[in-house]
């Protein structure tokens, strides 16, 4: 199983990212849930341009990827799951609920650590919000991200497969809730009792720090609301609230040169959860 998943992982990762991006693409086309302010054309090619570096630089830095991690830990049995012997579809799905959980206390690491916030307010200074602010992430902080995920999956010992479904519902998912999608009211309400919906999402971007600082998931929904981060709705709206960080209003930090170099410039402590 594992050497199946391996040989094919590539393309699955790959297809379900272009369905997705494809689909909400169509979707923000049609029914786009706010105004962009934003040469779109402007900031697609830098959001695309930073996402292809950071695959560029993972596959440099870190050839074996969090998969490569699962497939060795089953080899040397290494993992609370391989260690206890947890029945693999048990193994499968609590996998992919902790690692899920895993990325929400990043998340929130990543707001409340000044030196961690410097790299991940690159994703916060976009200034409008579409499918492409998902993939917005400075190649350090993502990186540091994949170095937190292969840590998890040797501690726990996940299964190829459970870090495959992970990964590709990762993925989907951040391309989803990142979107301006117009999303029917009651369709949204329904569907945030389990996971993270695009309006949700947006209010985590808010400019408003206390906005900011609330509902970190990127999948499930469930860690918001357990450990007391969650926020129904922005106070200004959807439709009129402000979008990034106060510091970096210019439409000049959107480009690919200011995104790398945010994390050295200016001050962080005033930004960061918690000051």
């Amino acid at each position: 199983m594992d050497a199946l998943v391996l040989s094919h992982e590539m393309i699955i990762r790959l297809s379900f990212f272009l369905g997705v991006f494809a689909l909400m693409v169509a979707w923000e086309a049609i029914t786009p849930r706010r105004t962009l302010t934003i040469s779109k054309v402007t900031r697609w090619i830098n959001n695309l341009g930073i996402a292809f570096l950071n695959t560029l630089t993972l596959r440099l830095l870190l050839p074996m990827g969090v998969l490569g991690m699962a497939i060795w830990a089953h080899e040397q049995r290494w993992g609370f799951l391989n260690y206890w012997k947890v029945p693999y579809g048990l193994a499968v799905l609590s996998s992919v609920v902790v690692l899920d959980l895993v990325v929400y206390l990043q998340h929130v690491l990543f707001h409340a650590v000044p030196v961690l916030w410097r790299l991940h307010r690159v994703h916060h200074t976009d200034l409008d919000f579409d499918v492409t602010t998902g993939i917005r992430f400075h190649p350090i902080e993502i990186v540091l991200s994949t170095g937190i995920k292969l840590v998890a999956v040797l501690v726990l010992g996940s299964p190829a497969l459970a870090v495959v479904i992970f990964e590709v519902l990762l993925n989907m998912m951040a391309l989803f809730n990142h979107s301006n999608i117009q999303m029917p009211f009651y369709i949204d309400r329904i569907l945030r009792v389990f996971v993270v919906t695009p309006d949700m999402h947006r209010v985590h971007h808010s400019v408003l720090r206390q906005e900011r600082n609330r509902n970190f998931g990127f999948n499930l929904s469930w860690w918001d609301y357990l450990f007391g981060t969650y926020c129904d709705q922005p106070s200004e709206g959807h439709e009129k609230m402000a979008l990034g960080l106060p510091e970096f209003r210019n439409a000049r930090y959107l480009t690919l040169p200011w995104m790398l170099a945010l994390p050295f410039v200016g001050k962080s402590s005033e930004y960061v959860m918690g000051r």
